[in-house]
């Protein structure tokens, strides 16, 4: 499996040992140009869906159901291939999950983190 996975914020400046740097997010940052992401891919389709993400609205007290909700989503077999493809993608290079949210703790980047550790076991 993938040694390692890394969440950075958009609004961060990209760090020299990102690796292969993945936007999460199904919006555009906004107020940032694709040059200054740095971005390797753009992962849309790994979101949170619309429906789950405006009912989340990073409201921590309902971060429990989110990435239930979440990982129920990224259980479909499509969201597994997609997720295998990434770490394919990625090789030996670090894998950085790009996000825009401003909650360091509490967003969808580190519910996929969980998710992609899964993917071997």
């Amino acid at each position: 499996m993938h040694r390692k996975v890394s969440i950075r914020r958009a609004y961060e400046d990209p760090g020299r040992d990102d690796g292969y740097r993945v936007l999460v997010d199904r919006i555009w940052p906004r107020g940032r140009r694709k040059e200054e992401l740095a971005l390797d891919e753009w992962a849309k389709e790994l979101a949170p869906s619309t429906a789950l993400r405006k009912w989340f609205g990073h409201d921590p007290e309902r971060w429990d159901a989110f990435r239930e909700r979440y990982r129920d989503e990224l259980a479909t077999p499509e969201a597994r291939q997609r997720l295998h493809a990434l770490v394919e993608a990625a090789g030996e290079r670090p894998l950085t999950l790009v996000y825009s949210a401003k909650d360091e703790q509490h967003n969808q980047a580190v519910v996929l983190r969980e998710a992609i550790a899964r993917l071997g076991r």
